[in-house]
């Protein structure tokens, strides 16, 4: 590497969800090396927990949004015109000699195809692709990918389907921390950790919740704008007799100050995840998980970390989190062996280096 090196992360909004956290531990790491880091992205809580160090340059607000019917059209357009703004950005700031362009998600990748970097971008997988829309920007945008790196088989193999040569780097958490192991709280406690929009599957567990007697339910994480729908739906959900009083809603919180609190923690999305940190975080600590058994969790929970269960089956998840939140010994059991796979797996402090020299090779 060389001194008059730049290393251009590239987003497509401003909010901090898993893939951003990862994108910002990439920048911290990066600014560790020689050469400099500018991190192009909407204006917002991303940009605002951006290192001192790091260069900001600002685009619009880049993702889909969930229009229906003729309302589509409208959006689409506003979609297009929004891609050829920020590459006008992307090429002024990519072209420079000695650029090395990493786009840290899917719905960036078209603006990164029009602004045709020289030497292409690298495209850090954080999505296991299944919908239509995923696949018709994937496969849109690849001319302009010169490599991907993915953190699971799960997320790697659809890119593959593409053409896009793509290495496995596994995500990882901070590593050595505590051990929050402990018998099971009265009342019980079932944690999710994940941003209230539709296809993370909160519906499904408070449906299950719904079923098991004296069970509490604390859903931690914020929400976008055009989501204040569905979090209104799971208001309305969790004032219903069934489950009145038994929910509580946290926003925003330190992971840790919540996961000290859950005897389980759930990962219920109803589509594939690529590798959802929470079930990570959750792993690291030592707390149990039941997770949908499709995409990252699949693969991190293949040897006894964890209960995995059909998408989309509230009663498959109540049964599952019965079982577990009914014995301590198999709890104990599979927070062990969570945190052995993450301490021989997914140690941050080995797996970020690889994934930013990957990116960047």
């Amino acid at each position: 590497m060389t001194a008059d090196r730049t290393t251009v992360f590239v987003a497509h909004t401003a909010n901090i969800s898993g893939a951003e956290k990862m994108l910002l531990s990439l920048v911290t790491e990066a600014l560790r090396g020689p050469g400099g880091v500018t991190v192009v992205c909407p204006v917002g809580a991303l940009s605002e927990a951006l290192p001192d160090a790091a260069v900001h340059v600002a685009i619009p607000e880049l993702g889909l949004g969930g229009e229906q019917g003729v309302a589509r059209i409208g959006a689409a357009a506003r979609m297009a015109a929004r891609w050829v703004s920020a590459a006008r950005t992307l090429r002024a700031v990519t072209r420079r000699p000695a650029t090395h362009t990493v786009v840290n998600s899917l719905f960036a990748l078209p603006a990164a195809r029009l602004a045709r970097p020289p030497h292409g971008v690298a495209w850090l997988v954080h999505d296991a692709i299944a919908a239509g829309r995923q696949r018709a920007v994937a496969s849109a945008s690849r001319g302009a990918v010169r490599r991907a790196v993915a953190c699971t088989s799960a997320a790697a193999a659809p890119v593959r389907d593409l053409g896009i040569e793509v290495e496995i780097v596994p995500y990882g958490v901070p590593w050595p921390v505590a051990d929050f192991a402990a018998p099971t709280h009265s009342p019980p406690v079932v944690g999710m950790l994940a941003l209230l929009t539709p296809w993370k599957g909160h519906l499904v567990l408070l449906d299950a919740v719904a079923t098991l007697d004296d069970v509490v339910v604390e859903l931690a994480g914020g929400s976008f704008s055009g989501d204040q729908s569905y979090v209104d739906e799971l208001h309305t959900r969790a004032a219903r007799p069934d489950l009145a009083g038994r929910v509580r809603f946290l926003g925003h919180v330190d992971p840790d100050s919540a996961l000290r609190r859950w005897d389980v923690v759930v990962s219920a999305s109803v589509l594939p995840e690529a590798g959802p940190l929470s079930v990570l975080e959750a792993m690291s600590h030592g707390v149990p998980v039941v997770a949908t058994d499709h995409g990252g969790p699949t693969e991190f929970l293949a040897r006894g970390e964890g209960v995995l269960v059909p998408p989309g089956d509230a009663a498959a998840l109540a049964d599952a989190l019965r079982r577990v939140l009914a014995d301590d010994a198999a709890r104990a059991d599979m927070g062990a062996r969570a945190r052995d796979t993450v301490a021989t797996r997914h140690d941050i402090a080995r797996t970020l280096p690889r994934l930013l020299a990957e990116l960047t090779a």
